[in-house]
């Protein structure tokens, strides 16, 4: 006995196999990741980056040690008294201290002895000095208040009168001058980082039309099958600041490793000759926090320079790539007569 027809058509049919699911491939870069002109293009921003970072260190360091420089002068003054044969040398430092602490505006008073004064003329007179055998003025050192000075007017008037062998200096001419050479140095560094960063944005602007340049195939391509302008821009910006952002970052860091390295060293050569003497005409090798916020800031606005320029790029070429489609003339290059 047969089957039930339908139990035969169901025997008979063969399994369909299941339909395969759609898969969509990860969509990839417009611009590849890295080529020649992104390349010397971040090569470039990074020796920038690099320049920058460094001048501005160098204006920090000369900005803090010219200000160190001033606090210094400003807060002391200085009485000498010369060798007489009819005067008491020690008599006279003493008085010459008492009086000077007399007036409203002096801390404190410190006579120098002979081992230090000895060693204040051991550079230019040599070791072992006998400072009694020398006809070497003595001097007291007078701590004052910055912000409540006394009257040095008055106090010059009646030491002279007291002690005619002794002389007040308030370090004021020195002050003038340091000042006015802190100022010019400030000023002069500050020239040399807007030509850095002239030279950084200019170099940055040509390098990143030039990278452009061999990419622009791209945006032809990107505009001709519809894509519109910002989002072409947007593309190429994103690419251009991973660039920037690179480049700028190991500027950056290098130009701060270097005053971390300079700092490095000055610490484990603290009392040598070489130390002693860089201390003196540079100062600390520390630029500081403000120091390495600038570099940061710095950092920042190349990338942000970089990005900006690709993003105006990208625009002006679809501009010029729509104005030669609308006019036919122009497609060879030849403007329309």
């Amino acid at each position: 006995m047969s089957d039930h027809p339908t139990q035969n058509t169901a025997r008979d049919a063969k399994p369909q196999p299941r339909r395969r699911e759609m898969q969509v491939r990860p969509t990839g870069p417009i611009l590849p990741p890295a080529n020649i002109q992104g390349n010397a293009l971040m090569v470039v921003i990074a020796i920038m980056a690099f320049l920058a970072c460094l001048t501005l260190g160098a204006v920090s360091m000369v900005r803090v040690t010219a200000s160190s420089w001033q606090s210094q002068i400003s807060r002391e003054v200085t009485i000498q008294i010369k060798p007489d044969e009819k005067l008491d040398m020690p008599k006279a430092l003493a008085k010459a201290r008492d009086l000077a602490l007399t007036f409203v505006g002096t801390k404190e008073g410190r006579i120098l002895d002979d081992a230090a004064t000895a060693r204040l003329l051991e550079p230019w007179l040599g070791a072992g000095l006998k400072i009694d055998e020398l006809p070497v003025p003595r001097l007291v050192i007078i701590t004052i208040d910055e912000t409540n000075p006394p009257d040095f007017a008055a106090m010059r008037t009646m030491l002279q009168e007291e002690i005619p062998q002794a002389f007040l200096d308030d370090h004021r001419t020195w002050v003038d001058r340091l000042v006015s050479m802190a100022r010019t140095t400030v000023l002069i560094g500050v020239g040399v980082l807007a030509l850095v960063f002239t030279a950084m944005v200019l170099t940055v602007v040509f390098a990143t039309r030039g990278a452009l340049s061999g990419n622009r195939h791209i945006v032809e391509v990107l505009h001709f099958v519809g894509a519109e302008s910002g989002f072409v821009a947007t593309e190429f910006q994103k690419h251009f600041l991973k660039i920037s952002l690179k480049g700028s970052a190991a500027g950056g860091l290098l130009a701060a490793a270097v005053f971390a390295v300079a700092g490095i060293w000055q610490r484990q050569t603290v009392a040598t000759p070489q130390s002693d003497q860089a201390a003196a005409l540079f100062g600390s090798f520390t630029i500081g926090f403000t120091g390495y916020l600038g570099v940061l800031a710095t950092m920042i606005i190349i990338a942000l320079v970089t990005t900006l320029t690709a993003r105006v790029t990208v625009m002006r070429t679809i501009a010029e790539i729509d104005s030669i489609r609308s006019d036919p003339a122009r497609i060879d290059g030849v403007p329309n007569a």
